[in-house]
């Protein structure tokens, strides 16, 4: 499409948009009105810019839509590694992976510690309490 044709028609849109604008402008306030002519005025400076050939040579381009093809393939391919590695190195609670200087293992970790009886009173009394606060001190929560 030659940039004449371009231009005229985005000279159209930005013309039947301000024109929009003005009904919108006499019906809801400036506020709505001034807001329409800006969004009015976008067609115009895109054409003006050449944005407005670029998405056209987009649209009818094979080899750019097979670019953007490949592009969403590495994105996709990017964030799938990504899940990957986080799966391989394990997120303990602490953030840190195991090969990353996490130190031991959460079984060495749950091992070390001295375990008491889930039922037992707490100075508190009441064993419910007791049972929530065990199972916090079992996952490393104090």
């Amino acid at each position: 499409m030659s940039d004449a044709a371009i231009f005229v028609i985005s000279l159209g849109v930005t013309l039947v948009g301000l024109f929009a604008s003005w009904g919108v402008y006499r019906r809801r306030g400036a506020a709505s009105g001034l807001r329409g002519a800006s969004l009015s005025l976008v067609p115009l400076a895109a054409a003006m810019t050449g944005v407005t050939e670029f998405f056209v040579d987009l649209a009818f381009s094979p080899v750019k839509w097979t670019g953007v093809a490949v592009a969403g393939l590495a994105a996709l391919l990017y964030v799938t590694s990504g899940a990957m590695l986080a799966r391989r190195s394990g997120t303990p609670e602490d953030g840190r992976g195991a090969g990353r200087g996490g130190g031991e293992p959460k079984a060495a970790k749950r091992a070390a510690k001295p375990k008491g009886a889930v039922g037992g009173a707490t100075p508190s009394g009441d064993p419910e309490l007791a049972e929530i606060e065990q199972i916090l001190r079992n996952r490393g929560i104090s």
